[in-house]
């Protein structure tokens, strides 16, 4: 539904940030990423133990009904996080946002300004008017970070980990 919607790749950028596509050059920092075990702490994924686990991941990126966006430093193109929409439903208008950035970057601001260009393309661009986020209940930096964008926690349970919060974010 989505990527047939968007003719190109969407390239935003903020102060510090250019969110670019995901491409297959960046495998050594995704690898970074999905293979840190202070990232993946809150995250139920198999990490990656491989360079070529984390290129398949990216390979497996681009053939899904999503955005995934590559946070990079605009000053040197470095990326250090990503950010991403997904699960989208265009009969309730909502989609699903996830993020995780390097840890050395952790505490200063960074996806906190992703997160608002991203909302900002969610709502004025797609023309989303909700967005989910998904959250476990000891990741006080992820509930911190939402509650700033006025997410506010549902009662909603996700059978499959009940550890996970439901956010949601409505016009």
């Amino acid at each position: 539904m989505l990527n047939r919607a968007l003719s190109t790749f969407p390239t935003l950028t903020t102060e510090r940030l250019t969110l670019r596509q995901l491409l297959e050059s960046d495998v050594q920092e995704i690898f970074l990423l999905r293979s840190d075990t202070i990232i993946n702490k809150f995250l139920d994924r198999k990490p990656s133990e491989t360079l070529e686990d984390a290129l398949n991941f990216i390979r497996n990126i681009k053939n899904n009904e999503l955005l995934y966006w590559a946070i990079a430093q605009t000053h040197n193109g470095k990326l250090i996080g990503t950010i991403c929409l997904f699960d989208f439903s265009g009969e309730l208008n909502k989609c699903e946002i996830g993020y995780e950035l390097l840890t050395g970057y952790q505490g200063q601001g960074i996806m906190s300004e992703a997160t608002r260009k991203i909302i900002e393309f969610a709502v004025h661009t797609l023309g989303l008017k909700t967005i989910d986020a998904f959250t476990h209940c000891d990741n006080q930096s992820s509930t911190k970070l939402l509650q700033k964008f006025n997410f506010e926690k549902t009662e909603i349970v996700d059978e499959t980990n009940p550890n996970l919060i439901v956010f949601r974010l409505s016009n």
